[in-house]
């Protein structure tokens, strides 16, 4: 190491040198997360534009060679010469960081991307990039390389409509993968399309044969968002509560709202709350004040109601939300928002705005719709006594851990080391697969725990009935960390979860069983990358001493087709059950990690997830038989 540490080691980055040097402080990672951040960085500005009244329809084209193109119906980027600057605006946009018309209020009343970094940095991050501008009838085109423009704007032709082109291949030396996934775009499209009700975003992958296009469109708003929420849900009023408006604030000025609730027969609580149309994953003070807005007025709603009588209590924030779709998206023009990822509003006086309103208007349409606020109530008083018939079976349930030194089930055999960063425990299927598991591991950092008979769908099921289920309470004290409003992702004793199941139909359905019960009363788990699937291999193939395990048919084709191998010295097993390997044959082929193929669970797609575990798990058949009949034909190995 240089010891003359002097002016001289002080570099100062220009341009956008900063972005290419430390991508990762713009766009979070260069995965595939930041190779789509780049798409919906672009995508933003056009929504922004649609925000002010000025865009009708959002283009988003995947074309060959992993180079997207983002068209919108706007205003178009100016191209004349900034007074300061002595360049064209559209330069300094797509060249220089903290550079956009955001700033400005009389362009922006408000927008989501507030740091004037969008375009610039994909631009900084591209090999190449393209900005077509259709304005005042003549189309102005500036072409960059890696971030630098290679010439200045040019009139390149004329046109008849206005708006924006922005078209750019990722730069590979900075992306570690540069293949775009066409359904992940795609849902964060329709969340936008949502949210900007009667914006049309159309989205095209022209790197198939025949071109795959999804178009979106909801006159409806956040309404149509509760509904397509509630697909395949019994609801206990048909049409969605909408709430619209706008409230003035001496700090903010005017504050959009926007807000559709809907409540279902089930237990489950969804929620999704955004502020300009970014995702407020973590809440914030607009989901503080809804949330209190809504256990008061059902509270005293209830307390004028003949149902008093029969509960003379008043409920808490989670008996208000048994049950509840909902969507709130408040704009405003100086959000403050807590963390890099923008993840939670911190905003103080937003809080009591929102608040306000949606009590008053709540008032308005309870009063004016007593059927709807009847049934709230009554499904209300119901998630109360649940959730005191809850809290009494975990209260049964602490004093029997209590009396029981270990406070841990039977079945589960544990590891030595206590350390949750080292630890596996492997949820096995039957008690001959775990038997043979607890054999095969390594007792040092790997944990069995045996599972038998049905597992319980808690999709249809109450929170009391889950925590104490005698097939899901070993799970919940194994896990050691709680199960619904109680779980504590900070005292979860396994940092990797493993579900080992047989490879075949019933195991499918232990899994989905599992994972139905965690995504629901352990939804952090999933979200942090602790839950994995195991993949045990289906085939056991022989050759004189060799031995082969295949994990599908087409492995199994491959290996009994390699050259070498005589046709009548090769015996194929094919693997009932897990309980059917040896510990050693468990061992080398599912959990040893040098050689195991196990597959971790991600939430990349939380609406998607929501519609998916309602439409397979739910009470109603309908759509669920619509779900496999037009997924059936992606399943290319179904066992029966």
């Amino acid at each position: 190491m240089d010891q003359n540490y002097s002016a001289q080691n002080i570099q100062v980055l220009k341009g956008l040198e900063a972005v290419r040097k430390r991508p990762g402080m713009y766009i979070g990672t260069t995965g595939l997360d930041g190779l789509h951040h780049l798409v919906y960085e672009v995508v933003d500005n056009s929504v922004d534009e649609a925000m002010q009244g000025f865009c009708t329809e959002i283009l988003v084209v995947l074309e060959g060679n992993d180079v997207v193109r983002v068209e919108d119906n706007g205003r178009g980027i100016p191209v004349d010469l900034h007074r300061d600057e002595k360049v064209s605006a559209l330069e300094l946009v797509m060249t220089r960081l903290h550079a956009g018309g955001k700033f400005d209020k009389n362009s922006y009343k408000v927008s989501g991307g507030l740091h004037g970094v969008g375009v610039s940095v994909v631009n900084a991050l591209s090999e190449w990039c393209e900005a077509f501008v259709h304005k005042d009838g003549k189309i102005y085109y500036q072409r960059y390389k890696i971030g630098i423009a290679e010439s200045p704007v040019r009139e390149s032709g004329t046109t008849e409509r206005c708006g924006t082109v922005i078209r750019w291949k990722a730069d590979s030396s900075i992306f570690e993968i540069g293949t775009y996934n066409f359904d992940t775009l795609s849902n964060r499209l329709r969340e936008l399309a949502f949210l900007n009700k009667g914006l049309k975003i159309i989205i095209r992958d022209e790197r198939l044969s025949v071109p795959k296009v999804h178009e979106f469109k909801f006159d409806g708003g956040v309404k149509s968002f509760v509904e397509y929420l509630n697909t395949g849900k019994t609801v206990l009023y048909q049409t969605p509560i909408y709430i619209e408006g706008s409230k003035q604030d001496d700090i903010q000025g005017e504050i959009e709202l926007e807000c559709a609730i809907q409540h279902n027969d089930g237990f489950n609580e969804i929620m999704y709350s955004f502020v300009n149309d970014i995702n407020t994953r973590e809440g914030g003070t607009h989901l503080v004040g809804f949330k209190g807005a809504l256990t008061r007025t059902l509270n005293d709603f209830l307390k004028k109601s003949k149902l008093a009588k029969k509960f003379d209590e008043s409920f808490s924030g989670d008996d208000a939300r048994e049950g509840l779709t909902a969507v709130l998206s408040v704009k405003l023009p100086n959000p403050q928002f807590e963390g890099q990822t923008k993840g939670k509003l911190g905003n103080s006086e937003v809080k009591g705005l929102v608040e306000q309103f949606v009590n008053e208007q709540l008032e308005l349409y309870f009063d004016q719709h007593p059927e709807v606020i009847g049934a709230i109530l009554e499904k209300s008083i119901l998630a109360a006594k649940a959730r005191m018939a809850a809290r009494a079976a975990r209260d049964a349930t602490r004093r029997k851990n209590a009396m029981d030194s270990a406070g841990l089930p039977g079945k589960l055999a544990d590891c030595s080391d206590k350390d949750p960063a080292n630890c596996e425990l492997f949820i096995v299927e039957g008690d001959s697969a775990g038997g043979s598991a607890k054999m095969g591991r390594n007792r040092q950092n790997q944990a069995i725990l045996s599972l038998f008979g049905k597992m319980l769908n808690v999709e249809k099921t109450r929170i009391e009935k889950v925590i104490t289920n005698e097939k899901l309470q070993p799970i919940i004290a194994s896990i050691g960390a709680g199960a619904g409003v109680e779980f504590d992702a900070a005292k979860i004793r396994y940092h990797k979860i493993i579900i080992m199941a047989d490879a075949d139909v019933d195991g499918s359905h232990i899994r989905t069983l599992l994972l139905t019960f965690f995504y629901r009363y352990m939804t952090d788990l999933i979200e942090r990358g602790h839950v994995y699937l195991a993949m045990p291999p289906l085939y056991r193939i022989s050759y004189e001493k060799k031995m082969f395990y295949a994990y599908d048919d087409a492995e199994k084709d491959k290996i009994l087709a390699s050259a070498g191998l005589d046709p009548e010295k090769i015996a194929v097993q094919r693997y009932k059950g897990l309980g059917e390997m040896n510990p050693d044959q468990l061992w080398e082929t599912t959990m040893d990690p040098l050689r195991r193929n196990i597959t971790q669970i991600h939430l990349d797609d939380l609406v998607e997830a929501e519609r998916i575990f309602s439409t397979l798990m739910g009470e109603n058949v309908a759509p669920r038989r619509e779900f496999i009949e037009e997924n059936s034909l992606l399943v290319s190995n179904l066992d029966v």
